[in-house]
């Protein structure tokens, strides 16, 4: 049956369809954003890959993801179904690869060589976040059709944000208690190499159940959704070639994605050291971190939860872009920052979980506004193109995202682990037990040093141009397209 859409305000979305999309992205972090903070982690420190292996794994999976995400897109966005649309047929038919990938990630047979081991580590890396393109670009695509009222599209997009961050943040609490609760051999649980079958396989049936909710509980909504002008080609080389230059031609989205590029460098390499921060630099256990990440980043991301919408009434989205930019560059540099300047509580006092996860909170603040309001404008350029085009891309735009979130893993993580390896590093380290030149330097490369990408980022959101007036001129030029091409279906259809 067909949700009801409101016919005084035909930009509403019911509260659970809003769930049922949202809910779909804590799937996402669960895999994407454990892959990217225990990924290289469980294989260096672990199972003893070479550091430098370890991390060239998520940079040479890059270039699958460089043809995948823009080809499921394209794909996507020409689909037909009658029944199914063209965007949940890929939902429904990616999540059980998804769960079996993420899986065999995290349990590797015994006794693998050195080269077995990079072969498998990257063998189901690839097939996980290429499953993860086929779910979730068109999902993501989804949310961008969803509505078009110009701040709906950011209450939207503020579900899947916070559901984003419940996947990550949530399984993070759960293996502090639950997983890698226990000390283990080497003084943290995360480094307790018998936690992470059993967590691999809870992990993995949670994604399946996820996944499969989010497209079954939003197929009510396939009848209201746009679909392919009957006019457009089916998918082919030639088409996919031409939407990625309608795409890429778009200065508004050209600006965005260079920023995205920047910014992913920037998170990429913070989000592969913040486990060797968090355990060697700052010396914190299984438990402490766990309270870091869910503390700090729950009320930083229900506020943007909250107010992302609201600051899109007050203000336009490219003001909210680029404050937000400067101060996720900043804020979560602070602590370090501080720490030189021997300004910072000393690792164990009673003051320093707390002054981290005050700016950890700031910091999740400015990332959640930040990432909700770049996708709802990403929706906004869907109808430029749909303008200059005369058909959305949002399958096309979107995949955008979904690179660039696996990008930040795979150049983040190469960058990370280069570094690691010029500082010189140990593998198999003790918190407390490595020479303080190297703790400063990985002090260093985390904080101070990424600040200069993030900056950079902010520089090129600016240049972003849609502002509500540029909006609502596209949204009458839309209507008057729209209703040029009914009238030449009933003429057609009054024909002798």
């Amino acid at each position: 049956m067909t949700a009801r859409i409101d016919p005084v305000d035909p930009h509403s979305v019911p509260t659970r369809t809003r769930l049922a999309f949202g809910v779909g992205a804590a799937a996402e972090t669960m895999s994407l954003y454990s892959l990217a903070v225990l990924g290289m982690l469980f294989y260096n420190q672990v199972q003893g890959l070479n550091v430098l292996l370890a991390g060239l794994v998520p940079t040479i999976a890059l270039f699958t993801d460089a043809i995948s995400d823009p080809l499921i897109g394209s794909l996507s966005d020409r689909f037909r179904t009658k029944r199914w649309g063209r965007r949940h047929p890929f939902m429904f038919v990616a999540p059980l690869p998804i769960a079996v990938s993420f899986y065999f990630i995290f349990s590797p047979p015994d006794g693998l060589t050195e080269g077995a081991l990079f072969a498998w580590f990257l063998g189901w890396s690839i097939s996980l976040r290429t499953f993860m393109t086929l779910y979730h670009v068109p999902h993501l695509a989804l949310g961008g059709e969803l509505a078009t009222s110009y701040t709906e599209r950011s209450k939207i997009m503020s579900y899947n944000n916070f559901f984003g961050w419940m996947g990550g943040a949530g399984v993070f609490k759960v293996n502090t208690l639950v997983f890698f609760a226990t000390a283990g051999v080497a003084g943290n649980g995360l480094l307790n190499g018998e936690a992470y079958p059993a967590f691999s396989a809870a992990i993995s049936a949670a994604i399946l159940i996820v996944l499969f909710a989010s497209a079954w509980f939003t197929r009510d909504r396939i009848a209201t959704l746009p679909q392919p002008p009957a006019n457009l080609p089916a998918f082919s080389v030639r088409s996919f070639v031409s939407d990625l230059k309608g795409a890429f031609t778009n200065r508004n989205y050209l600006m965005l994605m260079i920023a995205f590029f920047c910014l992913s460098m920037m998170l990429g390499v913070r989000t592969a050291l913040s486990n060797y921060m968090n355990i060697f630099y700052w010396e914190l256990s299984a438990a402490e971190i766990g309270n870091l990440i869910f503390i700090g980043s729950f009320v930083g991301y229900f506020t943007g939860f909250l107010f992302s919408a609201r600051l899109h009434h007050v203000f336009d989205k490219r003001a909210t872009i680029v404050a937000t930019a400067v101060g996720l560059s900043i804020f979560p540099a602070m602590p370090v920052i501080l720490r030189l300047a021997d300004s910072f509580p000393a690792n164990g006092s009673e003051w320093l979980l707390p002054g981290i996860v005050g700016f950890q909170i700031l910091s999740s603040a400015c990332g959640s506004i930040l990432n909700i309001s770049v996708m709802s404008a990403l929706a906004d350029i869907a109808d430029e193109n749909e303008v200059r085009l005369g058909h959305r891309q949002e399958g096309t735009l979107y995949a955008a995202r979904t690179f660039f979130a696996k990008l930040d893993n795979s150049i983040g993580h190469g960058v990370a682990s280069l570094s690691l390896w010029l500082i010189a590093f140990p593998d198999n380290a003790r918190p407390g037990e490595i020479d303080q030149t190297t703790i400063w330097w990985l002090g260093m490369i985390d904080s101070p040093i990424t600040i200069i990408p993030g900056i950079i980022a902010a520089c090129f959101y600016a240049q972003y141009r849609i502002d509500r007036q540029r909006y609502a001129d596209t949204q009458a030029e839309l209507q008057a397209i729209r209703a040029g091409r009914s009238g030449q279906v009933s003429q057609q259809g009054s024909q002798p």
